[in-house]
């Protein structure tokens, strides 16, 4: 791939954008914040092709790009909540989405599971999503992160327990 070509950076961001956009949207919690996130990615893997050592590990520079400008965004966000929101119970008890369900209509799994998922810890999360949603294997989710295979595990272990108690608990609701 040669740094320039519009036509070909264009093929690579429809390759990559759904699975990507969904990997960002799980981070963030909601379409605005993850858009937003992709797009910047999208125009800073542009503006550092050069930069991109091993062009046949393209997805994995890009994904690294993509999880960095994920976690800056999540830091703005809840920077900006804890400084706008005093009451932490309305904090924690608001949709996790923009949108809320309409009255009386219970969310389905699909959301409960969107909704566990923004409730991890950002790092729990992260490693849950890349092994289960983009099925990497702990070494390729290592190179990517820069954190050891061993703290990965332990990561996704805690992610999955937590999950699994908090769909437990709405399973018991119904």
């Amino acid at each position: 791939m040669i740094a320039g070509d519009d036509e070909a950076y264009g093929i690579l961001v429809a390759r990559y954008r759904v699975r990507f956009a969904r990997y960002a949207h799980y981070m963030l919690g909601n379409r605005e914040d993850a858009e937003e996130a992709l797009q910047d990615a999208f125009v800073r893997a542009w503006r550092a092709l050069r930069r991109c050592r091993d062009p046949e590990r393209f997805d994995t520079w890009l994904f690294r790009i993509l999880a960095n400008r994920c976690r800056t965004r999540s830091a703005r966000r809840q920077r900006y909540e804890a400084t706008f929101v005093h009451d932490a119970v309305a904090l924690t008890s608001a949709p996790a989405d923009e949108s809320p369900a309409p009255a009386g209509e219970e969310p389905g799994w699909a959301e409960a599971i969107e909704r566990a998922l923004t409730t991890l810890e950002p790092d729990q999360r992260e490693a849950f999503l890349l092994k289960y949603v983009d099925q990497l294997s702990y070494d390729d989710m290592a190179a990517l992160t820069g954190v050891s295979v061993s703290a990965l595990k332990m990561r996704v272990k805690r992610a999955a327990d937590r999950l699994r108690l908090l769909l437990q608990e709405r399973a018991h609701v119904e």
